[in-house]
Formats: structure tokens, sequence, C-alpha cells
């Protein structure tokens, strides 16, 4: 009799570790309780006593996951609080605006308790603290930034930043959603408008001379919600921007400057004859997607303790329905492939709380406890996006949000190839499953 044992791909930060079994997993849990104790490592997802079925397998994929995730956080926050002892500093939190707060925290402090000592410098109320989280941004050169990531709720921000040892990083508050109709609930308030305007006033948006001269004309009024209100109809409101990338549509080797918001991904490409062409892939058309890893091969071996962070090429590939029954991969390879992953898993999560009548608050309650639950319907999505000419007079709303989990547990496929999109090795999207535009 022959048994098939399943193994899985660990990746941290989307770049492949080791692949390990259950019982290796297993056994690393019962060293790190007697290490650290049993009151310190999250619960392992029990053992079944006869064959898994596929279903049972992608059962426990999810719940190794979720334990992956835990135990990272509780195990850098031990290492992290090991190595720096527990005490009162001054940690600078900066605005969207590039004026900095500081606030007095613990170097233990968690995310959460950052971010409500920041507020209560602000005097943010209470209620609208979860409208807003802590990112980690690298400042360019050329005065623009690079988002790298959102702050998990278990990291301490102190050590994060302290660690990078270097001051072109920086923890930035801004709004964490991805729906303008939010945007009212924010401005309602004097502070949360403040922040607001702050942002818009520093984003990504495409004007003509005529709408410049509007949001000018406001700005020096004084007059924010209005100027808010009209920077929401203007194309590009609230979308991050991506630093300049590769992609393969529509050919291989373009250039394209990719960005995320209206619960898409914005194409910028230009064509390798130099012709500049637009074009949107909607969240709802993403049947899957995935992040893959590779390194450089000499000799035919790849070496991935002797690569550095810069040397590992990260990749988004998404399968997009392009007509009714026609799927096609694209493939993105940028560094923050990663973020983009995190920003399609944001929009996913927040279109199916809409469309089950949830709020921003009961979404974010249902992101960590992990449980958005898969849609049994499937409905047509319908026409696909081509590749335009920039269109500055289209109009376009704008919802937004990102977030980062550091841990990934995945099936182990039977290519080892970045380059292979196998069915194991992807993030199902419950919104194409559920959601058809008829319903946005």
């Amino acid at each position: 009799m022959f048994f098939l044992l399943q193994a899985y791909n660990i990746h941290v930060n989307g770049v492949l570790h080791c692949r390990v079994r259950y019982s290796q997993l297993l056994g690393l849990h019962e060293q790190i309780k007697k290490e650290y104790g049993n009151n310190v490592v999250p619960a392992f997802p029990p053992k079944k006593i006869f064959t898994l079925t596929p279903a049972e397998v992608e059962q426990r994929r999810e719940q190794l996951e979720k334990y992956m995730q835990a135990e990272h956080h509780c195990l850098s926050v031990l290492q992290d609080t090991q190595q720096i002892p527990t005490e009162e500093v001054q940690l600078e939190i900066y605005l969207s605006n590039g004026q900095k707060v500081k606030v007095n925290i613990l170097t233990s402090d968690q995310t959460e308790d950052v971010l409500e000592a920041v507020a209560s410098k602000l005097d943010l109320p209470d209620e609208l603290v979860g409208y807003f989280s802590l990112f980690l941004v690298q400042e360019r050169g050329d005065g623009g930034c690079t988002y790298v990531r959102k702050l998990q709720e278990f990291e301490l921000p102190y050590v994060s930043i302290t660690s990078l040892h270097s001051s072109d990083y920086r923890i930035v508050l801004r709004k964490s959603y991805w729906d303008t109709a939010y945007d009212s609930d924010v401005m309602d308030d004097r502070v949360g408008l403040n922040l607001l305007y702050s942002q818009v006033k520093r984003g990504w948006i495409l004007v003509n001379k005529e709408q410049h001269r509007q949001l000018k004309s406001l700005q020096e009024k004084g007059s924010k919600k209005e100027f808010i209100r009209l920077a929401q109809t203007l194309k590009y409101y609230g979308y991050i921007k991506f630093d300049p990338c590769i992609t393969d549509f529509p050919e291989k080797g373009c250039h394209v400057i990719v960005g995320a918001g209206n619960n898409e991904l914005n194409f910028h490409v230009k064509l390798p004859n130099d012709q500049m062409k637009e074009g949107s892939f909607k969240v709802t058309r993403m049947r899957c997607w995935r992040v893959t890893s590779s390194v450089p091969v000499a000799n035919g071996t790849a070496n991935p303790s002797s690569s550095s962070k810069c040397d590992v090429k990260l990749e988004l590939a998404f399968e997009y329905l392009m007509s009714k029954d026609r799927l096609q991969w694209v493939t993105i390879t940028s560094q923050q492939a990663i973020m983009m992953s995190i920003c399609l898993q944001s929009m996913v999560d927040e279109l199916m709380v809409k469309k089950s009548g949830g709020s921003i608050k009961k979404m974010q309650k249902k992101r960590l406890n992990g449980s958005f639950q898969r849609s049994d319907s499937q409905q047509t999505v319908k026409s696909p996006p081509l590749l335009d000419s920039p269109d500055p007079s289209r109009e376009q709303v704008v919802k937004i949000s990102t977030k980062l989990s550091s841990v990934s547990l995945r099936g182990l496929s039977s290519s080892n190839s970045a380059s292979d999109i196998s069915g194991n090795d992807f993030h199902g999207n419950y919104a194409f499953e559920g959601i058809g535009d008829d319903d946005l």
C-alpha cells in the first residue's frame, strides 16, 4: 500500500522559504512549546486518523496557514522584546502632508496601541480610529514614496522602524478603506476631515486646467469638504500608484505603471514602439492570482542564501476573464508584487462585506477572525477591459485599502518554476464567484 505525503510551501514575505510536511510542523510546534511555554504559542491544527479527503486537505492547509501567521507574530514579539528592553520612548508618526506627530509609547507597544496613541494625540474620535491604519513607507529621492506594507496588528512599530536603520523609512497614518462612501463618515469630524484632506492633496489624481483652477480656488478658500468632493470625481482619486515595473500584457517586456483603486488594477503601458496605452483589470473578473519569486541561477543551480533581497524577482500573476469563455494569465514583475496582491485581497474582502450588507467595522472583525466564506454561486462577468489611449475625461470613484500577511502557506505543486501557474498555489477570488458587474 502506498501513501501520498502532502507537503507545503512556506513563503515568507512572498519568498519561498522551505517545504515541509505536517509532521515536521508538529515537531517544530512541540519544540517551541518547550522553549516558550504552552501559553505563548497558538493551538496547532489537530491530527486526523483517516486519510484526508481533498476538502480536508485544503482545510488543513488553511488552518496551518493561520497557525504559521499567528506563530510568526508571537515569536517576533518574543524575539524582539528579548533584544530590546521595554522602556518609554518617543515615536514619530507622519501624516500625509509630511507633518510629524510625536507620541510617547513603550517599545513593546503593538500597532493597535500606537494607533490609539496617535488618535488620542490628534483628538480623533474613537469611532473613527478603525478608518485609519499605520503604513510603513519608504521615501524616494524624487519626493515620492513607496508603500512597503501595512503594519500588522501584533507588530511592534518601534522595533520595526528602528531595525531598518535607515532614515528613508517612515510610519505614516492614512485611511485604510476602499469605498469612498466612508469618506462622508470621516468628513463629519474636524480631525478626520483634516487627515483626509491632507491625504487627498498629496494623492495621485489627473486633472485638466479647469479642474486644477477649481481645486486651487477651493484650497485658497479653505473649503476642504468641497475640495474632497470635487477630487472624488477625478481620475485616480485615492489610487495607490506603484513604482514602474514590467508586464507581459499586451506583449512581453512592456514597461507599465500600475495603480490600484476603484476595485481594479489600472495599467499605463508603454509598448515596444513607444506608444502609450491604458487599460483596467476589474477585480471582479479575476478568477484567482498568486505571487511567485525566483532567484538568479548560476551554473544551473539557484542559491537563495547567497542572493540579496534585491536579487529576488517577485511576480504577481492573475487569471483574467477576457471574454465570456476565455481566461488569460497576466503577469506583473515588480518588487511590490506582494503589496499589489494585498490590495486585491482588500478589495475582495470589502466587496464581499458590502454584498452581505456589512460595515467597515464588521469587515475588520471578520478579517481578524478569518471568517470570509466562499460563495457557491457562479455568475457571468461582463466585457473585458481593452487597452486604449489615455482618456483624461473619464470620471472614476475610488475604493482603496491595504494590508499585508507576512507569512503564507501554500499547497506544493508538481512544478518548481516561478512561471508555472498551478492550481494549488494561488489566491481564489470569492468576488469572482459571487459578484458580477450587475451587482456593483
